[in-house]
């Protein structure tokens, strides 16, 4: 699980200039949702990233307006297929992708049945093929972590990046 920062899911911290008070952000970002079953879907990578990057154009993100634009939709997109491939892969595949974004964070949710929690291998080594997509989410987002689901079967695995300025 992440230990990237130090606030819950969805806050951000201080604003600048706040003088460390705490953002008013909701533990889950408010705004726009989407969702798109994948249970049992062929090719759910592909089709969890077109549906990703129709969200972006729908929200305004894309087509960029610059590079930094351009940069963070991009991110979101490889954060997404990483996240389904991973459900592919180690968990029996994914049953649902949810995008919620608000003004600061896009927050990528997908559940799967699985009993494993994904984590970063390591150490990381660059020059071996495959075991590299939660060191790439890692390094990209703001913050990702691991909720189980409440009747314990399966669990959502979400990450969270910043909305471009």
């Amino acid at each position: 699980m992440s230990t990237t920062r130090p606030y819950p899911p969805g806050d951000l911290g201080p604003e600048p200039g706040n003088a460390g008070a705490p953002s008013a952000s909701p533990a889950v970002p408010a705004g726009q949702i989407r969702r798109l079953r994948l249970a049992g879907v062929q090719g759910a990578v592909a089709r969890g990233r077109d549906f990703a990057r129709q969200a972006l154009h729908d929200w305004g993100w894309l087509p960029a307006a610059g590079a930094d634009q351009r940069a963070a939709a991009e991110d979101v997109l490889l954060v997404v297929s990483e996240l389904v491939t991973n459900a592919c892969l180690h968990a029996e595949g994914p049953e649902e992708l949810r995008l919620r974004s608000n003004a600061k964070v896009l927050r990528i949710e997908v559940t799967d049945l699985g009993a494993g929690s994904p984590a970063p291998r390591t150490p990381h080594r660059a020059g071996r093929p495959g075991g590299h997509g939660m060191f790439i989410v890692q390094r990209l987002c703001l913050d990702w972590g691991v909720v189980r689901n409440p009747d314990g079967t399966g669990k959502t695995v979400w990450a969270e990046l910043a909305a471009p300025s």
